[in-house]
């Protein structure tokens, strides 16, 4: 029996207005998770200093509870690696002779997240020990479950008053509600500690009719009367793959979201405070909730874009306006140049793109000025008349084609150059640009490296992004499918980079008749250049879930292939990039907890003590992500840098002829012609309980 699943559209009738006398009884499952029957681990850190990444943590110590009773503890030292600062040691009493001989946090992750698996985290300043455990799961590739959170601290602010307590720290509260454990600044203790603390709000909250964890999360998040009254806008809405769309009443839609569960998300809208007024507001203008059930998560996320930018809803800001991309041509005239232009067409030029907006597009064309010199004027020039060179050509930037200083010959294999960065590989020019930057890095000219860095970091983006959609974009008809997690399988048919149909092979039905059937029946697409850029983030999405190592390849009309030298082998060096700008701090190491005295201010210096800034020799200030950007000097007086203006991972890497050691995401040997490369395969804690 074939089985298929089309996308359905679901409009959610508007409830009965508020005031109407009219109820709506609930369901069982909007009763929400009673807190008695709720597994809670409260857990606390003590770290070597304030925020995750300059700091490391050296203790974990948690509880587990459940109505009222104690189920299970957890505590271990934990050696961060790095020494504890002395203030931190005045605070804890933690040596650094405590943690030598405890586990590192990668042994002690696992059995941490063991402990607390199936539970609700809840911890006093929940944000700064989460963020911990986060980064540390992120640093050791562990995959970090979604918990559910309770913050004591927010709660004792929305259920105490200042008349109660002086302030909102665990000391207080905890003396506040006569706890049996007096925080001391260790992880166990204090953890014991906020459990107290928790069971007295909860005994305070109980009072005000809060008995769920949905209540509990609720009342923390300050719900608006809007969001209340518009609760019964969610009924109906099914637990599926989809679309939503929130409509005002004259069935405008505001709103365009997707979910892999339409009836929980759409519930959220509702059932916590959405912190973004924006959408405070579109609630409170909202009259019904469309739901359009989707055959799996990416024919969800593909109507979602197609939606957005055929309705634009107030209330989206993202993929609003596909056709404003931008794109930097080659023109064809004799002596050509780049021109930033809104479409691509097929007219045998070659272009770069598309670009998200007209800054990075030229920072993209500035960086191939920077190694070829491409005139940059406007017009087109003849090829029998001269006119007046400008001062690019006396900075050496530009060889005057203008005045036929060069060649038509000599200036074409600069565009060549270019064209072939763009169509196959960009190494000479990659290779040029990072030459520059290690020059600049060592003339100690930190703001110029990485501004170079930047338009490099555009350059290669722009390239990767290119050939990766061109390569897709070129092949007529692909059927990929994955596996659904239930015995069935999600199928999507990929025409021309674009989703063309999608559907599920249920748990023993044979795929293949499915697959024939959704091939039949899918949607006709034509190939058309100049609607790339439009279709782009449709192309990305179709690729995401293609790539994935657990999607398989069911049929492919031709070779989908990328140029074996081309730009992916350099999308190793863009990570870098982009994670040494993001992650680069030049004042890292103030990011830490500050002693809790300060010394006394120093008085304001008079006019005669003031020094003669006129005789002070400048000192260049380093950028984040350049090189040598935090720099010591030793006794000799030698410069030694610690970073890389290409990110973590040190030098640039070597190219060609000595390649780069990562190559995009899905690319693997060679296609008939040698020249290129098939895309992916498819097809020590202790515990006392």
């Amino acid at each position: 029996m074939q089985q298929h699943h089309p996308s359905t559209t679901i409009p959610i009738p508007a409830a009965e207005p508020a005031g109407s006398g009219r109820w709506i009884q609930s369901t069982f499952d909007e009763l929400g998770q009673p807190l008695r029957d709720t597994t809670f681990v409260v857990v606390d850190l003590e770290t070597t200093g304030g925020a995750p990444g300059g700091s490391a943590i050296t203790e974990i110590g948690a509880v587990k509870v459940r109505g009222g009773e104690v189920l299970g503890e957890f505590q271990t030292l934990v050696d961060p690696g790095i020494g504890i600062p002395p203030f931190i040691t005045v605070l804890t009493g933690i040596t650094d002779a405590m943690v030598a001989a405890a586990p590192p946090i990668a042994e002690v992750l696992p059995a941490f997240l063991e402990f607390a698996y199936g539970s609700v985290l809840v911890a006093h300043n929940a944000p700064f020990d989460l963020s911990h455990l986060k980064a540390a799961c992120e640093a050791h590739d562990q995959v970090w479950p979604g918990f559910r959170k309770v913050d004591t601290a927010v709660l004792a602010r929305r259920a105490l008053s200042r008349d109660e307590v002086r302030n909102c720290k665990l000391a207080t509260l905890a003396a506040f509600f006569r706890s049996a454990t007096t925080p001391v600044h260790r992880a166990l203790a204090d953890a014991r500690a906020t459990v107290d603390v928790l069971h007295g709000l909860l005994e305070r909250l109980g009072n005000l009719g809060i008995q769920t964890l949905e209540e509990l999360e609720t009342f923390t998040t300050q719900v608006s009367e809007a969001q209340r009254r518009k609760r019964h806008l969610a009924v109906g809405v099914p637990s599926a793959p989809g679309v939503y769309l929130f409509r005002d009443a004259t069935d405008r839609p505001l709103y365009v979201g997707t979910s892999k569960d339409l009836r929980s998300r759409v519930r959220q809208y509702f059932h916590s405070s959405e912190q973004r007024s924006r959408m405070a507001e579109m609630i409170n203008a909202a009259e019904r909730i469309e739901a359009i059930v989707c055959a799996h998560s990416l024919e969800a996320e593909v109507r979602e874009l197609r939606l957005i930018a055929a309705h634009k809803p107030p209330y989206n800001r993202r993929s609003k306006h596909p056709e404003r991309r931008l794109w930097l041509r080659l023109t064809t005239d004799a002596y050509p140049r780049l021109s930033v232009v809104r479409q691509a067409r097929d007219d045998g030029t070659a272009y770069l793109g598309p670009f998200s907006s007209r800054r990075s597009a030229e920072a993209a064309a500035t960086a191939v000025y920077e190694v070829l010199p491409l005139r940059q004027c406007g017009g087109v020039l003849s090829t029998r008349r001269t006119s007046p060179a400008c001062a690019l050509y006396e900075i050496r930037k530009c060889e005057a084609p203008c005045e036929h200083r060069v060649s038509v010959e000599a200036y074409g294999r600069h565009a060549e150059a270019f064209r072939e960065a763009v169509q196959g590989d960009p190494s000479p020019l990659v290779e040029r640009l990072l030459a520059r930057i290690d020059a600049l890095s060592d003339r100690q000219r930190y703001e110029d490296a990485a501004t170079a860095r930047n338009r490099l970091a555009a350059l290669l983006r722009a390239c990767i992004r290119s050939q990766r959609t061109k390569a897709i974009s070129s092949v007529p008809e692909l059927v990929a499918a994955r596996a659904d997690g239930q015995g069935g399988w999600e199928i999507s048919v990929v025409r021309h980079g674009r989703l063309a149909a999608a559907g599920v092979a249920a748990r023993g039905v044979p795929p293949l008749p499915v697959v024939d059937q959704l091939v039949a029946s899918a949607e006709t697409v034509v190939r058309d250049p100049a609607s790339d850029g439009v279709h782009l983030e449709e192309i990305e999405r179709v690729l995401a879930w293609v790539e994935r190592p657990e999607t398989r390849l069911v049929k492919v009309d031709t070779i989908w292939a990328s140029p074996a030298r081309g730009a992916g082998r350099w999308a190793d060096l863009l990570t870098r990039i982009e994670a040494g700008r993001q992650g680069a701090d030049p004042f890292d190491d103030r990011r830490r907890l500050r002693p809790e005295s300060r010394p006394a201010r120093a008085p304001r210096p008079t006019a005669s003590v003031v020094p003669d800034l006129s005789r002070v020799s400048a000192t260049p200030t380093p950028v984040p992500g350049a090189a040598a950007e935090r720099s010591n000097l030793s006794s000799h007086g030698t410069r030694e840098p610690e970073s890389s203006p290409y990110g973590p991972g040190g030098a640039a890497p070597q190219s060609d002829r000595g390649v780069p050691a990562a190559s995009a995401a899905g690319t693997a040997a060679a296609g008939p012609a040698g020249d290129a490369e098939l895309h992916p395969r498819v097809g020590g804690a202790t515990t006392r309980p």
